[in-house]
């Protein structure tokens, strides 16, 4: 399974009334050990934040680098603005053994970089990867049903949802409310 290392993707410029943002090309790469010092930053913000990832509040930098550590099937990216990352991917079997040939994938974009094309540019890199490692499908356990954004995005890249799991998600902003299962199959 060699699945490429790195690919570099122009991403739309796009400016905000808040605050003029300008992504002009975002490398995708494999992780370093370095890059955690500015991973753990948004991954921590993001988590505490309650509306889209269902970690313990108490998450440590080890534990989030073990949560996003994956085996021989898989790999963990981040996409690089230069030196600056501002985001971060974890891709790999869904399921061991006999559920090994779907894959999945997490993804996590800087608060700063959010509307400028870095999330796209991760499940691009996502869905391709898998492709090329061998998996059939992709599968997302647990897409947060009020992340309105990011189901949003999973559509535009093919996915669709096949169920939504009742109350299994407790959102600090939205109380109880579904998280999506969403497929789709590879080429």
């Amino acid at each position: 399974m060699n699945a490429p290392a790195r690919h570099s993707f122009a991403v739309p410029r796009r400016e905000t009334c808040v605050q003029p943002r300008t992504v002009t090309v975002v490398e995708i790469r494999k992780v370093r050990h370095e890059d955690w010092e500015q991973i753990w930053p948004f991954f921590r913000d993001i988590v505490a934040d309650g509306d889209t990832y269902a970690y313990p509040d108490d998450l440590t930098v080890e534990r989030a680098k073990a949560l996003w550590s994956t085996g021989p099937r898989g790999t963990t990216v981040v996409a690089a603005d230069g030196d600056r990352v501002v985001g971060a991917a974890t891709i790999g079997p869904n399921r061991p053994g006999r559920g090994s040939h779907v894959a999945t994938a997490s993804f996590m974009v800087s608060p700063a970089s959010r509307g400028s094309g870095v999330g796209r540019r991760l499940g691009e890199y996502a869905l391709q990867w898998a492709a090329d490692a061998g998996f059939n499908a992709m599968q997302f356990n647990a897409v947060v049903d009020t992340n309105t954004t990011a189901v949003a995005l999973w559509e535009s890249l093919g996915f669709e949802t096949i169920g939504i799991v009742p109350e299994a998600f407790d959102s600090r902003s939205h109380g109880l409310v579904g998280l999506r299962v969403m497929y789709r199959r590879l080429p």
